[in-house]
Formats: structure tokens, sequence, C-alpha cells
């Protein structure tokens, strides 16, 4: 499912237009991108929680050449799945 497939999606399911659905999914990006970036965290209960993940420096190996080369300390975002949706999923 693309992203114009899930607008459609919420816009069936919750009775509202594309167009107020497609800005409903855009706001809700945008709030927890900022609140990723600030450092914090996006919790839905039974759902699942957006958080940052520190990721250490590190030396690492360049596959075509096979010399070693450092890879920079990063933050990456992260996604953990409430138990709710990881029981629908194995349901």
């Amino acid at each position: 499912m693309n992203r114009t497939e899930l607008v459609a999606a919420v816009a069936e399911q919750a009775g509202i237009s594309r167009k107020d659905a497609e800005r409903a999914m855009k706001a809700f990006t945008e709030v927890v991108t900022e609140e990723l970036k600030n450092g914090g965290k996006v919790q839905l209960v039974g759902f699942g929680t957006f958080e940052v993940s520190d990721r250490v420096a590190r030396v690492g190996i360049n596959p075509q050449t096979k010399k070693t080369i450092n890879i920079a300390a990063s933050k990456a975002p992260k996604f953990k799945a409430g138990k709710a949706l990881k029981d629908a999923v194995n349901a």
C-alpha cells in the first residue's frame, strides 16, 4: 500500500473526504517528525511507539573495495509495535 492508497483507505474508513484525510496524514507525519527531531517519542497505546535510536560510531568494510571505513555516529528513527498490533497481525 502506498501513500495514495493509504489516504483513500483512511478517507473511506473515517467517512471523510480524501483531501481531509491527506491533510490529517500530512499533519500526523509532521508532528511525529518534529517530536523525534526534538529527541522525544510518540507513543500510541495499542499501536506502537516511534522513538529515536542512537547509533554509535563504528568501523565498517566497503564490500566492493574491502577497505575499512569509519561510520560516524548517527540517530535513526525506530518503530516498536504495540501488543495489540502484534496480536492483530498474528491472529
